[in-house]
């Protein structure tokens, strides 16, 4: 069974950084793209950034742009999600999400990132 795993969230003061993981593992199928999507309390989850794969054909949210960066590593079927210069607004739980090439997603079961002083 297909299982992404995430790690690296915490607490963090506003214009910290912080590094997500998403362990991609038991996949056995051609993929898509990645993804790392963010709920915040009482809003809906939305799309922060995403990769291709194979092509690396990066997008980013409006307000991550230039502040996040998304990248992968095949070698260790992992995912990265840079975050610099966090801001309050940035609190919220992370989820990695993986889309395979026939569309069908898989979810991790998210992280939390706090951003406050």
């Amino acid at each position: 069974q297909v299982q992404l795993v995430e790690s690296g969230g915490g607490w963090v003061q506003p214009g910290g950084s912080l590094r997500l993981s998403c362990e991609v593992q038991r996949v056995a199928f051609s993929r898509s793209a990645y993804s790392w999507y963010r709920q915040a309390p009482g809003k809906e989850r939305e799309l922060v950034a995403s990769i291709t794969t194979p092509g690396g054909v990066t997008t980013y949210e409006d307000s991550v742009a230039g502040r996040f960066a998304i990248s992968r590593d095949d070698a260790k079927d992992t995912v990265y999600l840079q975050m610099n210069t966090l801001k309050r607004e940035d609190t919220a739980v992370y989820y990695c999400k993986l889309t395979s090439i026939t569309s069908r997603s898989y979810w991790g079961q998210g992280t939390q990132v706090v951003v406050s002083s």
